[in-house]
């Protein structure tokens, strides 16, 4: 085989397994909480008052925790190859649907990482738009250290 099509086949072979792999990391991983002075909770936006987000399997996942530290509903699930990036767009558990979910890093003018801002909405929804529709829920939170509640693997 020539060489160069050897390296290049353990070169893709390598991405390849990179991006298959658990994410170790990320901005998103943590305990957060809502960090404005006064949020308002729905019936239904209680479960992200406190949400902590941690790998499950070979994906991230975002689980709702109760007042008590209690582990509840897992509310939205992330392939591991978006871990590190600023904006990540998929679904979220709101009470029995499932609405547009968007989870943004916010960042201060040296670009370090100071929370993320959290909402749902319809499919127009989206915090980089000008135009579309409001978010049904949105949310500024703060990190207060590592998740304790996960999601098995299985989930």
């Amino acid at each position: 085989m020539d060489k160069s099509i050897l390296h290049l086949t353990l070169i893709t072979v390598a991405f390849v397994g990179s991006t298959v792999a658990k994410a170790d990391t990320s901005p998103f991983f943590g305990h957060w909480i809502n960090s404005e002075d006064k949020p308002h909770y729905s019936s239904k936006g209680i479960l992200y008052k406190t949400i902590d987000i941690a790998p499950c399997g070979k994906d991230f996942c975002g689980v709702s925790v109760d007042d008590k530290g209690g582990c509840g509903a897992t509310l939205f699930r992330f392939l591991s190859i978006h871990a590190s990036n600023v904006l990540l767009t998929g679904h979220g558990k709101w009470g029995n649907d499932k609405l547009k979910l968007q989870i943004e890093q916010n960042t201060d003018d040296k670009n370090i990482l100071t929370g993320i801002q959290i909402g749902l909405g319809d499919n127009k929804f989206d915090f980089e738009g000008r135009e579309g529709s409001m978010p049904i829920y949105q949310g500024t939170y703060k990190n207060t250290g590592a998740a304790k509640c996960s999601v098995d693997s299985s989930s």
